[in-house]
């Protein structure tokens, strides 16, 4: 994304193209570092592909222990394919049938367990189908009600950080003008994001190495892509956390002390297109604006919520060790 950004237009004129090409080494160098960075301590979240693979274990066991255990089951689908096969595919139906006769014929090592229990399935097959439901349950919960990695806190190294830090260093960047507060009260707005117009929007109470960072952000993407970012909250008190996870884990899982817009180190950003903020991400234009916003902001050594599971496009934050849960100094 830096090294994209720098091949836009230089603008003119000789100081400003010198200060231009500082920029850019400062940003692929700060991009090398979090490339290693990203490799060494790959984003963490939890993957969806095991849950489905073991629902959709469950779900062909008991298939088959179905057929096995009902043999009137078996035979109405054997049945069904015979009727609505054509003529050649009925040799595959009667294959079908000997394979289940086979299968009854197998060792009673394999299959005497299940014959024997066969005969209490038809006196209790109520029994039989809550115990087929019990076992699919547990899937079902580990599928439906995985944590996203919002709640992954995990220790990490922190020299990259470091060294970023470093390359930053000489980066003293102003926050832009603040916008009228009519402009984060719209119903639009407060339908996305709610109770966004007691949020905070003060840069002063971020962190001054997140602050730095983020500003950078904001600066790349309105220069280099036309894009105008707004802050919509930064620092966030341990009671509007409170308040906010109450509202159900659509809006966040995070309880209070337990992010990191506690500490100064969080912020979530929108977009702003004639005088009016745009959040939804499914508007084209948006949603191309959060993507260059997260690639830049992974290159500054933020983490971005786009790559979560419970995807958060707007949020960026500077992870830091030992941070969470701890009292807060900002308040």
């Amino acid at each position: 994304m830096a090294s994209a950004s720098c091949h836009a237009e230089r603008p003119g004129g000789i100081q400003k193209n010198a200060i231009w090409k500082f920029n850019c080494r400062k940003i692929r160098a700060v991009r090398i570092l979090t490339s290693v960075s990203i490799v060494i301590h790959p984003h963490s979240h939890q993957s969806t592909e095991m849950p489905v693979l073991i629902a959709a274990y469950f779900c062909v066991a008991t298939s088959i222990l179905a057929l096995i255990a009902f043999p009137g089951l078996r035979r109405s689908i054997v049945t069904r394919l015979a009727s609505a096969a054509r003529p050649g595919a009925r040799h595959a139906a009667q294959w079908i049938q000997r394979s289940a006769l086979a299968l009854r014929a197998a060792p009673d090592t394999i299959l005497g367990p299940m014959r024997a229990a066969r005969g209490g399935v038809h006196r209790a097959g109520r029994r039989f189908a809550l115990a087929l439901l019990l076992v699919a349950i547990p899937p079902l919960i580990v599928m439906f009600h995985s944590t996203g990695p919002e709640l992954l806190y995990e220790e990490f190294d922190d020299s990259a950080n470091r060294h970023i830090e470093t390359l930053l260093a000489g980066e003293q960047l102003v926050p832009p003008r603040p916008l009228p507060p009519a402009v984060f009260q719209t119903r639009e707005v407060e339908r996305i994001i709610p109770e966004l117009a007691s949020a905070s929007r003060d840069w002063i109470r971020l962190d001054d190495a997140f602050r730095q960072r983020l500003l950078l952000v904001f600066r790349t993407l309105r220069e280099r892509h036309g894009y105008e970012p707004v802050l919509l909250e930064g620092y966030r008190s341990p009671e509007r956390q409170a308040r906010l996870a109450a509202l159900g884990p659509h809006i966040t899982r995070a309880g209070a002390l337990m992010s990191y817009h506690q500490y100064g180190l969080a912020a979530d950003i929108a977009f702003v297109a004639d005088g009016k903020i745009v959040i939804d991400e499914n508007d084209p234009w948006a949603a191309r604006g959060y993507r260059l916003y997260g690639e830049i902001a992974e290159s500054l050594g933020l983490t971005w919520g786009g790559r979560w599971t419970m995807r958060d496009f707007g949020h960026v934050e500077l992870r830091r060790p030992g941070v969470l849960g701890r009292p807060s100094t900002k308040s």
